[in-house]
């Protein structure tokens, strides 16, 4: 089984580290690929493809990180490049899967391994699956929850705060290299 671990990562912070190590865990996967979005069609970046790629890189050592070029994950899934491919999310993005550019398409070409925490409303969950013609597609895990966003990680960046804490130490210096996120 491939997980893929798809995102802007604009930066990436310990949050989806966090995603990425307890899914590898639980489905014990094979292959792990993390595909830094060059262009999200969905929200806007404020760092360019090859210095997200970058970050990723040092987020996820463990992992092959690439650049995908597809704005939409049922383009990327179309192309069939990886064997019984695990497509990694979290329980808000199920939520939200509806709203993906077809959907039922991305749940027969790929299973969705949901990451779900503790605390968070099981009615959402269930409403979501409801909503599925495949929900057997959807397989779900736990995580700790990691208490961070990339636009905070940004925020903190800019009024020039430490963000030691909420990105992994490689995602740090290499941000600090290249003067990310400095407003």
């Amino acid at each position: 089984m491939t997980g893929l671990f798809g995102g802007a990562f604009d930066p990436p912070h310990l949050g989806h580290a966090a995603l990425l190590s307890r899914a590898s865990e639980h489905f014990a996967l094979e292959r792990l690929v993390v595909l830094v979005v060059a262009d999200p069609g969905h929200k806007r970046v404020h760092a360019d493809a090859a210095a997200r790629l970058e970050l990723a890189r040092a987020a996820f050592p463990d992992a092959e990180v690439e650049i995908d070029p597809h704005a939409r994950t049922v383009d990327l899934l179309r192309e069939g490049r990886f064997a019984d491919p695990l497509f990694l999310i979290g329980a808000d993005e199920l939520v939200d899967l509806p709203t993906w550019k077809e959907p039922e398409e991305v749940l027969r070409l790929a299973r969705l391994g949901v990451a779900t925490r503790p605390g968070y409303p099981q009615e959402r969950l269930e409403a979501a699956l409801a909503q599925l013609d495949r929900p057997e597609r959807v397989l779900f895990f736990e995580i700790d929850p990691v208490p961070v966003s990339s636009s905070e990680v940004r925020d903190r960046i800019a009024r020039g705060e430490s963000i030691d804490e909420l990105v992994p130490a490689g995602v740090a210096r290499a941000i600090e290299r290249y003067g990310l996120y400095r407003s």
